[in-house]
């Protein structure tokens, strides 16, 4: 308890809970396509290939529009980028209510879904700005845990579209963006850490090996939980052969062990060191991913087996977004929204590899085996690059080096009682 004081009291909780209401809902929102896509593809008649396209266009817009608003950002600050976004998705919303007819409009609707997809770099740095370094991985991992949206859009969605049409829900999800824009502008405020640089200085981080390295590991830990997200609704109904909103549910299930998950994996990174958790946590989803694949034939295991890898993956999530602020700390935001936009792409491939899998070899398991495979190569990775990274800027494991602040305080209260006291200002 006495812990948790401490973590509150060392930034701004109201701040933190705009940042996740806001993610959780534009995530909710980014997936809507795909938890609708029984619908959609039941309306068109749609080959498993054009059903992995459709779902992977919204995941594909958003991961292009994440690096634009994280540099709005910058300049005319994260709360107020924020309140833009929203209004933009509002005005999707009501587009996707009136117009959306034909099986084009609706990959229209996919880009313009991909605005709320937009918003991760954003919210996590917005959560997380008024934190000190060593409460950066849990403060991002709460509100990171927003990718719960999924759970609201699987939930949700179906039963609405059952009742009242899927071009309906578009409509509701306009009125349900009120909530966290009356939320951001009453409590929110603008962190402390922003600092106004050049351009160039902006976007540094896209000519760093680290950048790379952070966003092609997160093509697995993100890429796979959005990707698998907003396929496992179509997976279930064709695959099982259960109804629409029990394919919601039990994607629900996953999403939901994937998005608590991710607040216990910036805390353990935190103690641990994020590259210890990534470690792990890769492993597992690689294994998990594999077996899900294999057991086509059980629903139960089937369903237990991604609960597991969502799991994996979340957590891998909060490590990742553990490591961002000690590698750019003044420029988090950017450097988020780069990372979190190739991630994405990598996230859009996977609904066109499963439906590419199911059309030309009659079973889903090689586009999870493809997965599969791209987790090895990252772990591999991610073992070369840590030895650099612990020598440059991080401790053993991939946690947070003390700060000069915290040493010198170490120090005074080392030295003897005759030293003269010395008056430090507030370093965070």
């Amino acid at each position: 308890m006495a812990s948790a004081k401490e973590f509150l009291k060392s930034g701004h909780p109201p701040t933190l809970f705009a940042a996740f209401l806001y993610f959780d809902f534009c995530f909710a929102i980014w997936v809507l396509n795909g938890a609708m896509a029984p619908f959609i593809s039941e309306t068109f008649d749609l080959t498993p290939a054009q059903k992995g396209f459709m779902i992977s266009v919204p995941i594909l817009a958003g991961a292009f529009m994440r690096f634009p608003l994280g540099v709005l950002a910058q300049y005319i600050g994260r709360k107020r980028a924020a309140l833009v976004e929203m209004g933009l998705i509002m005005a999707a919303m009501m587009y996707g209510y009136f117009v959306v007819k034909t099986y084009s409009d609706v990959l229209a609707m996919g880009v313009l879904l991909g605005i709320a997809g937009a918003s991760f770099g954003v919210a996590l740095s917005l959560g997380s700005g008024w934190f000190p370094p060593k409460y950066k991985g849990l403060a991002m991992g709460l509100a990171g845990a927003g990718n719960s949206g999924t759970v609201l859009a699987v939930l949700f969605a179906p039963p609405l579209a059952t009742k009242f049409g899927w071009q309906s829900v578009y409509g509701f999800a306009a009125l349900c963006m009120l909530l966290p824009m009356i939320v951001m502008a009453v409590f929110a405020k603008e962190p402390p850490d922003r600092e106004h640089q050049s351009f160039r200085q902006h976007i540094a981080c896209l000519f760093e090996k680290d950048g790379w390295a952070f966003s092609l590991i997160y093509v697995v830990t993100f890429g796979g939980f959005i990707g698998l997200s907003n396929f496992l609704p179509t997976y279930f109904h064709d695959q099982f052969n259960v109804t629409k909103i029990e394919a919601g549910q039990l994607t629900m299930l996953a999403a939901l062990m994937g998005s608590g998950i991710r607040i216990l994996g910036g805390f353990i990174s935190d103690r641990i060191g994020g590259i210890n958790t990534l470690t792990g946590v890769l492993g597992i989803a690689i294994v998990s991913v594999v077996l899900a694949g294999a057991a086509n034939t059980s629903l139960t295991m089937t369903t237990l087996l991604f609960m597991l890898c969502f799991a994996a993956l979340g957590a891998g999530n909060g490590a990742l977004f553990q490591l961002v602020p000690l590698r750019w700390p003044a420029t988090t935001a950017v450097a988020g929204s780069m990372i979190g936009e190739l991630g994405a792409l990598g996230g859009g491939l996977i609904p066109n590899a499963m439906g590419l899998s199911k059309q030309f070899t009659g079973t889903f398991f090689y586009g999870f085996l493809a997965f599969a495979v791209v987790g090895v190569v990252m772990l591999v990775l991610l073992r070369v690059v840590q030895i650099r990274w612990t020598r440059t800027w991080a401790e053993k494991g991939g946690r947070a080096r003390p700060s000069p602040a915290a040493s010198v305080d170490a120090s005074a209260a080392a030295a003897p009682a005759k030293a003269p006291k010395r008056t430090l200002g507030a370093a965070h």
